[in-house]
């Protein structure tokens, strides 16, 4: 259950400036704690992800951008999140292995987070205040929702879940 610090900080993190940006902590799957600024500089594709989604197998597209662009500066960040239809119920442990067995997942993958609502993981308030969704709202309205971060660490474009990654290499290329 959060504490009211926990929420304060959240809340305080919607209003935030870029290079605050930097300062948001995460916490990789198995991993220490570290923060966003471990990614300073890079261009960043921030998805919220599940295994029994039908937009699952878009993890081996991600994987596949990942993979090509690496070495260029780009990251993709995944965070599994189970606020849509209970599509991501399985233990973060379970989730490491499915990504890593079935899709050959080796972008980092963070712990399950809400992507809406009361505990919304700050990076996640952070991204929705600076690009809405459609009708301008900024719920996140599903899985593999997808949001593109410049090397500046100003959150570009927001692309729906259907969106496929293969089609967003153009613009990766293009802030790279």
């Amino acid at each position: 259950m959060p504490t009211s610090e926990n929420l304060n900080m959240r809340q305080s993190c919607y209003t935030l400036d870029m290079n605050a940006l930097y300062e948001i902590e995460l916490t990789p799957i198995n991993k220490q704690k570290l923060s966003m600024s471990a990614y300073k500089n890079k261009v960043i594709l921030l998805v919220n992800l599940a295994s029994k989604c039908g937009f699952t197998p878009q993890y081996k597209e991600l994987q596949e951008l990942y993979e090509k662009y690496k070495d260029q500066g780009f990251v993709i960040l995944g965070f599994p999140c189970n606020q849509f239809k209970n599509q991501e119920p399985q233990s973060e442990e379970k989730i490491l292995e499915f990504c890593q067995i079935t899709y050959g997942v080796s972008f980092p993958l963070f712990e399950k987070v809400d992507v809406n609502g009361e505990n919304t993981h700050p990076l996640y308030r952070y991204a929705k205040s600076k690009q809405k969704g459609i009708f301008g709202t900024e719920a996140i309205k599903w899985n593999f929702t997808k949001f593109l971060i410049n090397k500046k660490g100003e959150v570009i474009e927001r692309f729906a879940p259907s969106t496929s990654p293969k089609s967003l290499e153009k613009v990766i290329e293009k802030y790279l």
